[in-house]
């Protein structure tokens, strides 16, 4: 059985499994008057729809639906077998579910996204890994097809949506009384990771950065993360965070200082120690964040070089 724990007489945190690190995912219960509100669904392993159902069995109300923060596998991946075992609609932000259709419905996006980035400099090692796992990792992704879709100021089991892109582009919250349900928008003790791929915002970073301005401005006085533990000060963890990417631009700066570089080659300066080539595709993604909030600030510019793309100082 999955580990339950109440937070609050409405609030319950339910921690998923994961093979990888952290290990581990939070969904959260709402309770409603019609019954509970699951958010976030896990990874679709194979047994996830007994755990599930064997969950909802000792609740004191039905799960009436199912919201997904973000098209993460470890937040969308279960929404499917989370629907057979609850009979729940899924409610997903109208712009995730379609990158969710375009990415996780597409047999072909571990082709596509292995050619972005070898088209940024990675070495054919990486993207060799990315093609031998793709097949086996998408098989844990079972999102819904058919979802009841969210906007920003939607109302969900008296909560309310706001939209906090830039770890997901579509990515969304749930604020109610100062509480915010936050996905992986906020996480305690290490910075959500922000890149660019394929279709994707042009500059998810400063989306990302608009989006922890934003929390500060809500104010609210506590987050239920997708990792790790509540958040006491969600506007003081917003502020770190916003200080953390300027030290990261300012680097990606000088990694830039010597003439052109690859988003790979400058991963390799952000991110020295990272070794095991999915986290390194991470850093890459990450990496071309931050040279193209360099780019939208007049401080960097693209270039093509054949079939390679590069940034150069401004």
């Amino acid at each position: 059985m999955f580990p339950v724990l109440e937070l609050t007489d409405d609030v319950r945190r339910v921690t998923l499994p994961l093979p990888t690190p952290p290990g581990h995912v939070h969904a959260y219960l709402l309770r409603a008057d019609d019954g509970w509100t699951l958010v976030d669904a896990g990874l679709g392993l194979p047994d996830l729809e007994a755990e599930l159902r064997a969950l909802v069995a000792g609740l004191d109300a039905p799960v009436v639906r199912i919201v997904i923060t973000h098209m993460h596998p470890d937040h969308v991946g279960g929404a499917a077998p989370a629907a057979a075992a609850t009979g729940a609609e899924v409610w997903q932000g109208a712009l995730d579910h379609e990158q969710c259709e375009r990415v996780w419905g597409d047999p072909d996006w571990p082709r596509r996204v292995a050619d972005w980035f070898a088209a940024h400099g990675t070495p054919e090692a990486v993207t060799r890994d990315l093609l031998e796992r793709g097949p086996l990792y998408a098989s844990f992704i079972r999102f819904a097809r058919d979802v009841h879709p969210l906007r920003e100021g939607d109302a969900v089991a008296g909560w309310r949506v706001v939209e906090l892109p830039g770890h997901a582009d579509g990515h969304i919250g749930l604020l109610r009384g100062g509480r915010l349900v936050a996905g992986d928008h906020l996480l305690p003790g290490i910075s959500p990771a922000v890149g660019v791929y394929p279709e994707s915002r042009p500059d998810p970073l400063g989306a990302y950065l608009g989006s922890l301005r934003r929390t500060i401005e809500l104010g609210p006085s506590l987050a239920y993360p997708g990792h790790g533990d509540p958040i006491a000060d969600p506007a003081a963890r917003a502020r770190e965070l916003l200080e953390h990417h300027a030290g990261r631009r300012d680097a990606t700066g000088r990694a830039l200082a010597d003439g052109a570089a690859t988003g790979y080659e400058v991963s390799l300066a952000l991110f020295p120690d990272t070794v095991e080539p999915g986290a390194r595709r991470f850093a890459v993604a990450e990496a071309l964040s931050h040279l193209e909030r360099l780019a939208a600030l007049g401080r960097a510019a693209r270039r093509g070089h054949g079939r390679v793309v590069s940034y150069t100082p401004c």
